[in-house]
């Protein structure tokens, strides 16, 4: 109750030192560490109190905080003169954020203080989220480098990069991440339904985000005025072709997920790819190719059916993806792709798609393409309890 009376009062920008004063007078605490996953899923950074001075990164795919943000459990770390640091993920219904580094006596990291000491750390993800609308703190934290224009614009248009329900779980990953200009990805869900699209803007730099930005908002005002899918696609071609008359488009795959029953209506306008993985099995959902938003006015969109059953793992993928060539001119394409989810087999949703991004790097020879890249993981569990 302290903690959370602590973190309600403080200024946004203060959250970290709120909670730190709470844990110092009511744990005992040395130090509590706030550490954000950076906008390319590389690093750990520390949020410090003051901006002027920088931590050092925490590397996120190894060592005690790294394990706790991966497998989302507490992890201890012994220390010398008795002391236990305590790594916590800091989490919001599924979106990793980062993790809280606790130091206090090891005499008092007990069960039930760690189990206290995680409740907490969701607490003050919770928090985050809603100091993010009044402060830069957090948002200049997760950078290890600046983001371009373009980048900036695409990730504030992000509902999150991964997020769970007893339904199903999600996870996404652009690329690349400081300089991304016309891919995208948005989601929404309530009781009845999940919807989602991955968006492939043409263009360059900020004339792709602003294509992509029109896209995205023509789509979330359409599914909000909770027309059917086919016509959200509808009415989001009529925006983008009124601005643009033909000269840009928008390549885009919206799906429709009925949360009780599985069964997936599809429209596909464009370029990015619907794998299923099924049984162990991948194969690329055959759909009937549609024209990309925006090349004609009022063109019309069909919506295709697919049935989910539980344990089905679907991928969505850009063209920076599958048609990425590497130091010989061989594409990436389905056999290399297939490798890289089966080898991701074990991951959760939210893990994926930068697993699958690195395979990519691997193929392509060199840290960044010529193309921005995209890839978005949905496991679906149907009725079943999320594992």
């Amino acid at each position: 109750m302290a903690a959370g009376h602590a973190l309600r009062s403080a200024a946004p920008h203060r959250l970290p030192a709120a909670l730190r004063a709470v844990l110092r007078a009511e744990y005992g605490a040395e130090s509590a560490d706030l550490l954000l996953a950076d906008y390319g899923l590389t690093a750990l950074l520390p949020v410090p109190d003051d901006p002027s001075s920088a931590g050092e990164p925490v590397a996120l795919h190894s060592g005690p905080a790294g394990r706790a943000f991966g497998a989302q459990e507490p992890q201890r770390e012994d220390l010398a003169g008795g002391r236990t640091r305590l790594h916590l993920p800091v989490t919001v219904r599924g979106d990793r954020q980062g993790v809280l580094a606790v130091v206090l006596p090891r005499e008092a990291a007990t069960e039930d203080a760690v189990a206290e000491l995680t409740e907490l750390a969701g607490m003050l993800g919770h928090e985050l989220v809603v100091a993010g609308r009044d402060t830069d703190v957090y948002a200049r934290a997760r950078r290890t480098d600046r983001l371009t224009l373009a980048a900036e614009m695409q990730w504030e248009l992000l509902p999150a990069r991964s997020c769970a329900r007893p339904e199903y779980a999600l996870g996404a990953q652009l690329e690349p991440a400081y300089s991304v200009f016309g891919d995208n990805f948005d989601w929404s869900a309530d009781g009845g339904h999940l919807t989602l699209c991955v968006t492939n803007g043409m263009g360059e730099g900020i004339e792709a985000a602003l294509l992509t930005n029109l896209g995205i908002n023509a789509l979330r005002n359409a599914r909000r005025a909770g027309v059917p899918l086919a016509d959200q696609a509808c009415l989001a071609d009529q925006a983008i072709h009124a601005q643009y008359r033909g000269a840009s488009h928008l390549s885009v795959l919206l799906v429709d997920v009925e949360l009780a029953t599985g069964r997936a209506q599809v429209v596909d306008a464009g370029s990015p790819r619907l794998l299923l993985q099924r049984d162990r099995t991948l194969t690329t959902v055959e759909l009937e190719a549609q024209l990309p938003l925006g090349m004609f006015e009022e063109t019309d969109y069909v919506a295709q059916e697919l049935l989910l059953r539980p344990g089905d793992r679907l991928l969505f993928v850009s063209d920076g993806v599958h048609a990425v060539a590497g130091p010989e001119g061989e594409a990436y394409g389905e056999r290399a792709l297939t490798r890289a989810v089966s080898s991701a087999a074990l991951l959760p949703a939210a893990e994926v798609p930068a697993a699958v991004l690195r395979e990519l790097r691997v193929h392509r020879g060199r840290p960044e393409g010529d193309d921005d890249a995209v890839v978005v993981c949905l496991d679906w569990y149907g009725g079943q309890p999320a594992p």
